[in-house]
């Protein structure tokens, strides 16, 4: 039996600029983002026949991988070269459709759970790439490549994006400035879900026009790393605001009303900034409090669950192994 366990992300700056029709035509994009102390788990154990059985929301058994209809396992399964007599299930701390890059921790963990079950060690970069390729090459999801990197990797990075390849590269924060930073952000469900693909289908249709956008979205993913270095929390904090405005721009359903009230009634009750977190629309409000202001904040949205987060320093990990 193998158990897998990669952790969920939240992005702070430069999304939409991992995608490659801007990245390619663009000089490069940038992406600061973390690993957060949530997490998928893959469990997968070997059967004493050649059935597959798999255990998400629903359940199946398929005697050929190409019947499988959780098109993630599928796939991860094909390219791992596992394609029959196991039993895999999945598990999420949190909702899907919420913004924290569940769908590519899912396929890092599985590719992982895969490989070990196989006696085979892949890199992070390894899983990524492959995750990547199943996500948007296989099943042509309209998407950028920065989850699955922040899923493989895990941490505090910036991952750069170029025509050459994708880098990743640690932020250096001490443990003291991780800890001043981490104190001041709140995650609070805007109790809704929604379909990530809808939005991004429309930002990747619009990246041309709004290229622009996107580049000033890119240099400000390199000044708030800066600001983290330089100890500047709270330049970080209306760096996040900047940003949020910029993103809105992206595409028609980033924001609404209901969720633009939301985001102003933090920032009147002391926040600096925030976002909606992955491709916006709903899912979770991240937001940036100087010290002094999380329990006004707190109070102001006492409507929403607020899901208290930690960094995470490591990415997908095997948490258990035992083969026979």
């Amino acid at each position: 039996m193998i158990i897998v366990q990669t952790p969920l992300r939240v992005s702070f700056f430069g999304g939409g600029t991992d995608f490659e029709g801007f990245y390619l035509q663009n000089g490069g994009g940038q992406v600061l983002s973390t690993a957060i102390d949530k997490y998928t788990y893959v469990l997968v154990k070997k059967r004493i026949d050649d059935t597959i059985y798999l255990h998400y929301s629903q359940k199946e058994a398929v005697e050929n991988v190409n019947d499988l209809k959780h098109e993630l396992v599928r796939e991860s399964m094909k390219l791992a070269g596992v394609e029959k007599g196991v039993e895999i299930s999945t598990f999420i701390d949190v909702r899907e459709g919420t913004g924290l890059g569940s769908s590519s921790s899912i396929t890092v963990g599985l590719l992982h759970a895969l490989y070990t079950y196989k006696g085979e060690l892949k890199t992070a970069k390894t899983l990524a790439d492959q995750a990547c390729q199943i996500e948007i090459n296989v099943l042509g999801k309209p998407m950028g490549r920065q989850d699955q990197y922040i899923a493989a990797y895990g941490d505090m990075r910036q991952i750069n994006f170029n025509r050459r390849e994708i880098s990743v590269e640690g932020i250096g924060l001490s443990d003291e400035s991780r800890m001043k930073l981490s104190e001041r952000l709140m995650l609070f469900f805007t109790n809704r879900t929604r379909k990530a693909e809808d939005i991004l289908t429309e930002q990747k249709a619009n990246i041309a026009d709004r290229a622009h956008v996107l580049k000033e979205m890119k240099g400000l993913a390199s000044q708030a790393k800066g600001a983290l270095l330089a100890g500047e929390f709270d330049d970080f904090g209306a760096m996040l605001d900047k940003s949020w405005q910029m993103k809105k721009q992206l595409a028609s359903k980033v924001s609404d009303k209901e969720l633009d009230d939301m985001y102003k009634t933090a920032r009147d009750n002391g926040a600096l900034g925030g976002k909606i977190t992955g491709a916006g629309g709903g899912g979770f409000l991240l937001v940036y409090c100087p010290n002094g202001k999380k329990d006004d904040v707190r109070s102001a949205l006492r409507g929403q669950m607020e899901i208290p987060f930690q960094f995470e320093r490591d990415g997908s990990k095997v948490v258990f192994n035992y083969r026979r």
